[in-house]
Parts: structure tokens; sequence; C-alpha cells
């Protein structure tokens, strides 16, 4: 641990860049931005988009600061490249900047529909209870998995858009969510069951988890067709037929070539089709609709 008295300005930017987790932030405010273009479509409201994408980045960045705050003791012993660890940033630093960072994020909400802050003060209020101890209980894949979800709700709010469309987004999302997250699971679920973490994936046990992932997903197939095909929520038949297709081809690759018996090494490659195959599904329904 670098004494604190030694940091350089250098050492405390880069401990601040990495306190971010700048890689799955950026994913996330990418998405929040393609969503919030896709809805403003074909006349996007830029000002509504960067406080949306803004508001979004300071809340995934208190969530991550404080991620690492709370995990300190932990990561001392198992992952010293942590910026706390190392002693780019102490830990008071980390929390107050995590708890300025939740703060900017209401400011930058204040001048959209009030809704727009009410979902996100619930994503806020999920992700800081999952870092303080959520995280290993059976209950964090379905924490996750909802705090993804409330992300169509929080751009159709914000942009003053919310209608029933909204909430079936946040149900499609939210059992995708579980989906992935119990698929993300499945190559290290001997070890987390072995320390002891009570995650959904080791609830399940290692073959009911390979089995969650498809059948949710096919039971998307299902709802997102009955939607489509009984009008309640229309779509674009000449996109939605192959979206359709391609995702019950993905389905059979996932049964075919996967399972409890099949070497531990190809988990990893049975988790990225799971999302492949659900990027497809949603993202082409996403596209399809009518806004």
């Amino acid at each position: 641990m670098q004494p604190e008295n030694k940091r350089t300005f250098s050492d405390i930017a880069l401990g601040f860049l990495l306190l971010t987790h700048p890689g799955p932030v950026t994913f996330f405010i990418f998405v929040v931005a393609l969503f919030a273009l896709r809805v403003t479509w074909p006349q996007p409201a830029w000002g509504v988009i960067m406080l949306l994408v803004a508001a979004h980045a300071a809340m995934q960045f208190s969530i991550s600061m404080i991620n690492d705050y709370c995990d300190r003791a932990l990561d001392a012993a198992s992952k010293p490249g942590k910026p706390i660890v190392r002693g780019l940033v102490t830990p008071r630093e980390a929390l107050i900047v995590g708890i300025v960072m939740a703060v900017l994020m209401v400011m930058l909400l204040l001048p959209l529909p009030p809704l727009a802050l009410v979902v996100s003060l619930c994503y806020l209020a999920l992700g800081q209870a999952y870092n303080l101890g959520l995280k290993s209980t059976v209950w964090s894949g379905c924490i996750l998995a909802l705090m993804t979800a409330l992300i169509p709700l929080y751009i159709f709010a914000g942009v003053g858009r919310a209608s029933p469309l909204a909430f079936w987004f946040v149900l499609v999302g939210f059992l995708l969510g579980v989906a992935l997250n119990v698929a993300n699971s499945l190559p290290d679920l001997e070890g987390d069951a072995a320390g002891g973490a009570r995650t959904l994936a080791v609830v399940l046990g290692l073959r009911r988890s390979f089995f969650v992932s498809p059948l949710i997903i096919a039971a998307l197939v299902v709802l997102i067709g009955a939607l489509t095909l009984f009008g309640f929520i229309p779509a674009q038949l000449w996109i939605m037929v192959p979206v359709w297709i391609i995702t019950v081809l993905g389905l059979a690759g996932i049964l075919l070539f996967f399972g409890p018996g099949k070497p531990k090494e190809i988990r990893v490659a049975y988790f990225y089709l799971v999302t492949l195959t659900c990027i497809v599904l949603v993202g082409g329904w996403f596209v399809a609709v009518y806004l």
C-alpha cells in the first residue's frame, strides 16, 4: 500500500478512474445513450439525452466507488490491484466522492420529469443495498436484473413518454437480467459455493442453473410473440420474424451443445451464447416496436 503523503496527482487521478469501474460503467452509459436516442428518434432531444446520460454516469460512479469502499477489507486479501488497496485513494475519499456523485445525480435530474428521478433513486438504492451486503445472497442476481431493467423506464420517464410499453420493457429486462446473471455465475459456481456465497446459481445448483436461462428466453419468445401478434405492443413483423428464427436457433444451440455434463471450460462460451441470444431477441424487438 502506497503511503498517503507519497501520492502524486496522477496516482490520485488513476485511483479515481479505477474506482469508477470504467469497463462496465462505459457499457451502461452506452446503453442509456442508445436507448434515449432510439426513444426520441427521429427528433433527438439532445439536451435531455445529455442530462439522462450524465445523471446515470454519476449514479454508476457512486455505486462503483462505494462498492470498493465496502469491499476494501476483502480486496486487501484477494485483489491487490484495487485502487484503495494500492493506496491510490483513501477509503474516506472514496466514500465522500461516492456520496457527492449521488447528490450530483439528483441535481442533474431536477430539470426533468419527477418520475425519472424516482426511478434513478430506486436504481441507486438497489445498487447500494447490493454493496452493503446483498451481493453474496440469493437476491443478488434479482437485484442486478432489476437495476438493469429499470433503465428503459428511466429513459421513457426522462423524455416524458412513460407508457405501458415502458413497463413491459421493465418486465422483459428483469427476466433477461436473471437469465444472464445465472449464466454468468456458472463458470465460478463451485468456487462460489465453496466460499459460502449464496448466489441464485448456487442455490439452484448446477443442473437447474443450466436450464434456467434457456427456459426464460423461451418464455420471453412466447411473451413477445403474444404481445406482437395480438396487437398489445405493435411491432414490424418483417423484423420480428427473423429475430424469432435466430433466437430459436440460439436456444437450440444452448440446449444441444451445453449442459451440466459438459466440461467446465465451455461454460464461458455458454454465457456468451446466452448473451448473444438475449441481445438478438430484445435488441430486435426494441428496433421493431413502434415507439
